[in-house]
């Protein structure tokens, strides 16, 4: 069914860096959605009537906030797809990460409706009345959800959405909790026992865990969130592949939405060679890199010493020191000065972004390197590793 949809409605469905291929699987994810979730609406509000299940008509509100949620991720997504102007250089990415931020707090809006509607029902219970157009429907319900989570997450990871992968966490719990719905239902039709109140209460816990969960995810990307660790791998693989690069350092992917990624990086090439060359280099693999991971980057070169043995072999011990103290630990640019009563050496250290224990690096790194001959001096600058 997902694939004969967008077959249907996505043309060119394999080039998802193309703003109208992903402005089309967007608009599918989203109508769909509302059409399933007012469907779902309509269909338990009906049997939450003849019922007189509260846990139902809960269950049929949650399907409409749904309904509103895809009528959001559909706007935003589409805003998203806005060329670049003057004030807004980057493009309008980031609207889809509002929109799933609005996805989120739709959800949790909806839990707290839900929580004081299960309240409700556990101080005034109700007898239920219970038919099998009601069990079929609310079987139905969970079916329907099931394959939404699913297309929503086909949809999500094909265009890198995260609202639509917040629809499809959402549709997941929706699942759950029409599930314990169901199971309430049945119980309360075999035993007599009144606990579609509680029902009520457990699945406004389950949509508020979704409804939160989306919104921590969506948070973090909006504050600069670690990338991905997948892309940042193969971009430093990439770019060791290339003749005269030797190290890469101080890679940053600044997110400015699906598809809309720039990244800047540091290659070590060795102070021996032709700067005409190896800058050729440089140039070429920024542009082939760029269109193979479909994202500008800009690579700075970093000189390094090749051709001194003494310098190459107090790197190495300074290198060895450093991986024994913190193995999370990495160091770059290194150099060294000579003067006549001492011997700067400079080079940078990579540290994790919550790394707190700098004054006791330094003080290690100071006495191994005295160790080693007590004219030498430190100058380090430590850097952050952002990946």
């Amino acid at each position: 069914m997902t694939q004969w949809l967008i077959r249907l409605f996505v043309k060119n469905p394999d080039n998802t860096q193309d703003n109208a291929v992903r402005a089309a699987y967007a608009s599918l994810g989203a109508g769909v959605g509302i059409l399933v979730n007012l469907l779902l609406a309509a269909g338990k509000f009906l049997m939450g009537l003849i019922s007189k299940s509260l846990a139902i008509t809960a269950d049929a509100a949650n399907n409409l906030s749904d309904a509103a949620g895809s009528i959001v991720a559909l706007v935003s997504t589409r805003a998203a797809q806005r060329p670049v102007d003057e004030e807004h250089p980057f493009g309008h990415g980031r609207m889809e990460y509002l929109g799933s931020l609005g996805v989120g707090l739709l959800i949790i809006l909806m839990a707290f409706s839900l929580l004081k509607e299960g309240i409700q029902g556990i101080l005034n219970p109700q007898e239920l009345s219970v038919s099998p157009w009601v069990i079929a429907t609310l079987v139905l319900s969970i079916l329907a959800k099931l394959w939404l989570h699913l297309f929503y997450k086909k949809i999500g990871k094909t265009i890198s959405s995260g609202t639509m992968e917040a629809a499809s966490k959402d549709s997941l719990s929706d699942v759950l909790s029409t599930g314990a719905v169901l199971i309430s239902t049945i119980v309360g039709a075999l035993t007599g026992l009144k606990i579609d109140g509680w029902m009520g209460v457990i699945v406004a816990l389950i949509v508020l865990k979704a409804g939160y969960e989306v919104c921590k995810d969506t948070i973090d990307q909006l504050l600069g969130g670690k990338p991905d660790p997948e892309k940042s791998a193969q971009l430093q693989e990439l770019l060791m592949e290339y003749d005269g690069v030797l190290g890469v350092h101080d890679l940053i992917i600044h997110d400015y939405g699906p598809g809309r990624c720039f990244a800047s990086v540091h290659a070590e090439v060795s102070d021996q060679c032709d700067i005409v060359a190896i800058h050729e280099v440089i140039d070429q693999a920024e542009r082939e890199i760029g269109q193979k991971m479909r994202m500008p980057i800009c690579i700075h070169m970093d000189p390094i010493a090749t051709g001194d043995e003494n310098v190459a072999r107090v790197r190495q011990q300074m290198i060895a020191f450093l991986t024994q103290y913190d193995p999370c630990l990495s160091l770059h640019d290194f150099r060294m000065v000579m003067g006549q009563e001492q011997i700067n050496l400079i080079f940078d250290v990579v540290l994790p972004a919550s790394y707190k224990a700098k004054e006791e690096l330094h003080s290690a790194l100071t006495a191994h390197a005295l160790s080693l001959d007590p004219r030498y001096r430190l100058v380090i600058q430590y850097d952050t590793d952002f990946t």
